[in-house]
């Protein structure tokens, strides 16, 4: 009793907080050479506090904030990209999404595959240029984007899809939003991937940096040069591609992404060779 009347309450809702924020960033990292360098950092920041608060090395502690703070301004440099990101849903109120759990659930119908596989079946052949961001639960916003385009909210159709992209119309440039089994937008214009990667062209690009922002969406492109077929899913570009496997590849992203039922599991997706 006498043992725990001597324990501070700030410093137990301290390291209970800390604890907390360390397990949503540990959560929210996919890559193994991140997760290192955000070990690493939190061990650093961890020893720092242990010092100042337990310890009476005052060049000790000099030295440790002053580490700490060489790698607080090394990592801002790194992942300049992540903290954009995450002072834009801070700064827009979205906590769903940035601790992914949106609050929109996908639901597409049954021949939302077949007329995206089409679609893009048919402009790879008649090499079109075209660009279609998939919404699988990001809850994107027209804030989210440079240009929020024209607003369509039309049933998704292989036909509209190929007039959308035809060349003599105003909207081809741009990227086509579709959410569950409505077109909502076109002539989008992406944010562009933080990555300079010069063999890629601006369409890529563009598919790279929206996905690197969200994780629930992806981007199918059609190279106007080569009418070559990408997908792009969290930050990595898969190509070339053909149009079978990009509806094995579909079909296996939006049964990720649908609500699985009480008692189903949910189907991992097989691995696939992508270049980043």
């Amino acid at each position: 009793m006498n043992v725990l009347a001597g324990i501070d309450p700030r410093l137990v809702l301290d390291v209970l907080f800390a604890s907390a924020i360390g397990f949503l960033l540990f959560s929210r990292v996919n890559e193994a050479r991140t997760l290192w360098l955000l070990r690493g950092y939190l061990f650093l920041v961890a020893m720092a506090w242990f010092v100042q608060r337990f310890a009476n090395l005052p060049l000790t502690s000099k030295l440790v904030d002053a580490l700490v703070m060489a790698c607080s301004l090394s990592l801002a440099i790194l992942w300049q990209g992540e903290l954009r990101r995450l002072m834009e849903l801070l700064g827009t109120g979205r906590l769903a999404v940035l601790l992914g759990n949106p609050q929109n659930e996908f639901r597409a119908a049954a021949g939302t595959v077949a007329q995206i596989t089409d679609a893009a079946g048919r402009l790879s052949q008649m090499r079109r240029g075209a660009l279609i961001v998939v919404d699988l639960g990001s809850d994107l916003r027209p804030e989210d984007f440079l240009n929020p385009g024209v607003s369509i909210d039309a049933q998704l159709s292989r036909e509209l899809l190929l007039n959308l992209f035809a060349v003599d119309t105003p909207l081809h440039d741009g990227a086509v939003l579709v959410r569950g089994n409505r077109i909502e937008a076109a002539g989008v214009i992406l944010p562009l991937s933080r990555h300079s990667v010069s063999r890629y062209g601006t369409r890529h690009l563009a598919a790279l940096g929206i996905t690197e922002r969200f994780d629930r969406c992806i981007s199918i492109v059609v190279s106007e040069e080569t009418g070559t077929l990408s997908l792009a899913n969290q930050g990595r570009l898969e190509r070339p591609i053909t149009s079978s496997r990009l509806q094995e590849l579909l079909k296996e992203l939006f049964l990720q992404a649908e609500p699985s039922p009480p008692g189903r599991r949910s189907v991992g997706s097989s691995p696939s060779e992508t270049l980043s």
